[in-house]
Order: C-alpha cells, then sequence, then structure tokens
C-alpha cells in the first residue's frame, strides 16, 4: 500500500471526512475549500504529539486518535470559535493496516462529538507523530484573547483540574492498576486519553470573558500567559482551586492539588469577566469556579488561606527546560 491509498482507505473514506456545512472541497485536491459565515474570522491553531514526548510508545490506537484531534480542539474553544475542519501531518514507521483503522476511528470519533471535518493532510515515514491543523470560524471582533484581563475581573476555571497529570503513572503503568479502585482509574484514563474541548463554555463567553485560554501546560504557567499578555496580576486562591476527585483518591490531597495547579494536560479553560456575569454563567455552566482576581500588578501570585504567598515549585511542563 502506497501512501495515497493509505489515504484513501483510512481516511477519505473514514466518517470524520464525509463534508461539513462549510467544507465546500475536503481531501483530493491540493487544498481544501472552506466557506466562512458572512461576518465571521477564521481561527487557526496547529499540535504536534510526538511518540515517547506526548504519549507513550504502544498507545492504544483508537484512544490516540481521539486524544490527538481533542487536545487541537480545545484551542478553539479557548478562543470562542466554532470548529470547521482539520488536518492531519502523520509521520508513521511503517504502515500497520489494523493501527491505521483504530487510530481512524478513534479520530472521527472525536471529530463527530466535536462537529469538525477532516479536510486534508500529509503521510511521511519517520519516527511516530501527528500534527493536527484546526480551523474554526469566530464571529469577527469577538474572538477570546488572552490580552484583554482587567482589574476587578474574577479569574475562572471551568471544571475540576489535575486528572490529566494524575493519569500518567497509570498511562505509563507506573502503578500497578490492581492497587486502584476501578471507577478512579476509569476517570484518570478518561481525562488523558479523552479530553472534552469546552466548546459551547467557549462559544457562551463571546462577549462576556475578557481574557481566556486552555489550560494545557498546568493552570499556573497558563493563566501566566493572560498576565503578561494583559499586563496585570492574577491572584490564586489556592483553597479555591478545583481538583479532580480521581487525582486525590490516587495521589492524596497535597499531590493532587500540585497537578491541579502545575501538572497540564486538563484543557478545562481558564477566563477571566466582570464579577456580575457570575450568576447566569453559574447557572448555565455549574462546573465553573472562581479561583481568583486579576489585580495591578504582574505576574501570577499563588495564595493561601490567609492571603499569603504559597511558594511554587513549578509553574507548569516546558519542552526544552
Amino acid at each position: 500500500m502506497n501512501e495515497f491509498e493509505l489515504i484513501q482507505h483510512f481516511f477519505t473514506r473514514s466518517a470524520c471526512a464525509q463534508g461539513g456545512e462549510n467544507v465546500s472541497l475536503g481531501i483530493g485536491d491540493d487544498c481544501a475549500l472552506l466557506q466562512l459565515p458572512a461576518g465571521h474570522s477564521c481561527a487557526v491553531s496547529t499540535d504536534t504529539l510526538v511518540c515517547g514526548i506526548h504519549f507513550p510508545e504502544n498507545s492504544p490506537a483508537f484512544l490516540l486518535g481521539q486524544r490527538a484531534l481533542a487536545v487541537a480542539v480545545s484551542d478553539l474553544a479557548a478562543m470562542g470559535a466554532t470548529p470547521i475542519g482539520f488536518t492531519l501531518a502523520l509521520t508513521l514507521p511503517q504502515i500497520d493496516a489494523a493501527w491505521l483503522q483504530a487510530f481512524s476511528e478513534g479520530l472521527s470519533a472525536m471529530a463527530q462529538r466535536c462537529a469538525i471535518t477532516l479536510v486534508g493532510g500529509d503521510t511521511t515515514r519517520g519516527p511516530l507523530a501527528m500534527t493536527m491543523t484546526v480551523m474554526g470560524a469566530v464571529p469577527k471582533q469577538q474572538a477570546l484573547l488572552r490580552s484583554g484581563a482587567q482589574v476587578g475581573d474574577v479569574l475562572c476555571v471551568s471544571g475540576p483540574l489535575g486528572a490529566g497529570a494524575a493519569a500518567v503513572p497509570v498511562v505509563l503503568a507506573e502503578i500497578d492498576p490492581q492497587t486502584i479502585a476501578a471507577d478512579t482509574q476509569q476517570q484518570l484514563l478518561a481525562a488523558y486519553w479523552s479530553p472534552q474541548p469546552q466548546l459551547r463554555l467557549g462559544q457562551y463567553l463571546r462577549g462576556k470573558a475578557h481574557a481566556a485560554l486552555d489550560i494545557s501546560d498546568g493552570l499556573l504557567a497558563d493563566c501566566g500567559h493572560i498576565a503578561k499578555a494583559s499586563n496585570v496580576c492574577l491572584q490564586i486562591q489556592q483553597a479555591r482551586v478545583p481538583v479532580a476527585t480521581a487525582a486525590q483518591q490516587l495521589l492524596g490531597d497535597a499531590a493532587a492539588l500540585d497537578c491541579a495547579l502545575s501538572g497540564g494536560d486538563d484543557y478545562q479553560l481558564a477566563f477571566t469577566l466582570a464579577a456580575h456575569e457570575l450568576t447566569q454563567l453559574q447557572q448555565q455552566f455549574p462546573a465553573v469556579q472562581v479561583v481568583g482576581q486579576v489585580c495591578a500588578g504582574a505576574g501570577v501570585q499563588l495564595l493561601d488561606d490567609l492571603g499569603q504567598p504559597v511558594s511554587q515549585r513549578r509553574s507548569g511542563y516546558q519542552h526544552f527546560t
């Protein structure tokens, strides 16, 4: 099977490549053609996952297909965009038909969940890696940026944190699965392999949130991006950070909190908005919790119950550190 036969068999015919409302032309030509709704801008983001860095060798192909797309679509959620299409650049050490079938099925499952269409890509030979480029539509002047946080805003997160990072030793088989309660293990593995992009919340926040991003490298590190872009200080109250129950059950309270603050792989949203928006927001999205506030100054401050700074052992994941 050559490259073009591989694309035709496993991807062109897959469920995730079968058209879309804003896809004029999909796989088969040199470029795809997308049709943006009137008055919208195109939001574009790219994520690369590399074997041994972002996922372990011998990862289940179906789950890997789900995860690879979900983490990319999460960036669209963070901008308040509605998904349209994505491309896949896939590097493979060899052609394995069973692996490719399972990967394409996992990819299709997540694509259908996110209402996004595969519109093209590339395949090459080499160490296993995949690059997803996702495209969405957002009304002009309504994209959620990192640079708009205002002094006096509350800082919120969309849901519990820490499960993705806590799942890593389970995924790597560093912990005997027999020692973990079945429901705890299921919750952790679901958080790692099938994160849920917060698309509906991101779209709701258009015109309401002043700044937003998705939490991929850890709450402290990612909030640092908002603080820098907005030229403000974000104060986070440690006791208000929602920690995933499954992470606490596996690691204990202290280590689970560290995962929530610095572990990454949550793909929840962190955002700032005026306090008067909270009541209606939490009626629509009850998992949203206030974790701090925006103040004059710079950087991120983690505070204890008395409002005193807490020493930060690490801020989040960095590739080259």
